[in-house]
């Protein structure tokens, strides 16, 4: 199975590139599924209906998030009718919205899209690990379903380097977002599982993590609240990842960096 997954789409400069380069993405690698992590798309924070409508049609299978998931309020009532949006698996029983997707692809064949929040310097949610690990038992890679994708929303790459090692072969793919930054550490871990600590930003990457640079280094220089972050509106550079997993195992055979546009060195898997 081949899979793109994409980093955090950062505001309006972040859906262009996501619009621009994903249809050269589809054609050139082929992938089963795309899945992106949209929590920033709206103007730097949160998503909407709208906006989730749009990545579908430019072939987006299926959107994950994170701790800003809920900053757009019109999106309560949408994420309870969307199991394509998911939130954090790990928030508290009762939450709108459902952390795990099942998606049919071709040839038979389904990914399981799994998306969880960690917890050092986040919001105080419930154990993902104790999430993640009921789920394993239900969700058996090459007997329930043919791969499994994490995206695991965290500051710190101890913790999430402690979820890849945690899960490694029982999943598919850990691969973090949060941080904003693509991270050089894809691999695949001794039991088959694909890992990557950040799959970075999509946006504008003459910025600070996508917000307006003066902005951002105003608060640092002057420690004083300033003007209210505002995402930059420079040409948005694509983050993400192909895994290529085992149809036979689910588990990796490889984890390739994808960038394309804006400022950073461009990858590209090959085809």
């Amino acid at each position: 199975m081949r899979i793109v997954f994409i980093g955090d789409i950062f505001g309006r400069s972040g859906r262009e590139a996501l619009q621009k380069h994903l249809p050269a993405i589809k054609e050139t690698l082929n992938p089963d599924a795309v899945i992106v992590n949209g929590e920033n798309a709206a103007n730097g924070a949160g998503i909407t209906e709208k906006i989730c409508k749009q990545f579908y049609e430019w072939g987006v299978d299926c959107i994950t998030t994170g701790n800003h998931v809920w900053d757009q309020r019109e999106v309560i009532p949408y994420i309870a009718r969307d199991k394509k949006l998911l939130r954090p698996v790990n928030y508290p029983p009762g939450t709108p919205g459902v952390g795990v997707c099942r998606l049919k692809i071709s040839e038979g064949r389904t990914l399981t899209v799994i998306n969880a929040m960690a917890r050092l310097f986040m919001d105080a949610l419930d154990d993902p690990f104790a999430a993640l690990n009921e789920i394993v038992k239900e969700e058996r890679l090459g007997k329930t379903t043919d791969a499994i994708l994490l995206d695991f929303h965290g500051e710190t790459t101890s913790e999430k380097m402690s979820m890849g090692h945690y899960l490694d072969g029982k999943v598919s793919c850990v691969i973090g977002t949060h941080t904003h930054i693509p991270t050089a550490d894809a691999q695949v871990l001794p039991g088959g599982t694909a890992y990557q600590t950040d799959a970075g930003m999509t946006g504008d990457y003459v910025s600070v993590i996508g917000v307006e640079k003066e902005i951002a280094m105003h608060r640092f220089v002057k420690k004083m609240p300033g003007e209210r972050m505002r995402p930059a509106s420079g040409e948005g550079t694509l983050c993400g990842a192909l895994i290529v997993t085992n149809d036979k195992t689910g588990k990796a055979i490889s984890i390739e960096p994808i960038r394309m546009g804006g400022s950073l060195s461009q990858a590209m898997p090959a085809a």
